[in-house]
């Protein structure tokens, strides 16, 4: 009877961690200079695999139909040879999550990821040197 209870709630355990989580919602949260943040995304290319292979899963997986989620504004988008596209946007804080999921569930696979999150320092440092002088 006790190895019945146990194998029971080992089951019930690991199908309940199994679940995946949901996707973030699509926000509408809109970026302030209070609430905004920058986000460097580096997209670096799977070079053991052809760019076509590599665009048509990028398609399959809707990548340009999801990225950039709306009202998330692309500040940058360049290509650098030998490394992939690195992508400046800036968002709210509360939909980085948001991006985060857009990114795992259409660039993976085509891409490596690396995120850089930052935020506008230029006024400060004007001023600091402003002060200085």
């Amino acid at each position: 009877m006790c190895a019945a209870l146990l194998a029971s709630v080992a089951f019930h355990g690991s199908s309940a961690m199994a679940q995946s989580v949901a996707a973030p919602a699509a926000g509408n949260a809109v970026a302030t200079p209070d609430n905004a943040l920058l986000l460097t995304v580096f997209l670096k290319h799977d070079q053991s695999r052809p760019l076509g292979e590599l665009n048509a899963q990028l398609a399959k997986q809707g990548f340009y139909k999801a990225f950039p989620p709306a009202g998330v504004e692309v500040v940058s988008w360049y290509v650098t040879m030998g490394i992939g596209q690195i992508i400046t946007l800036r968002l709210p804080a509360s939909r980085l999550r948001e991006v985060n999921r857009v990114l795992e569930d259409t660039a993976w696979g085509s891409y490596r990821t690396e995120f850089y999150p930052s935020y506008d320092y230029k006024a400060v440092a004007l001023a600091e040197h402003d002060k200085a002088q």
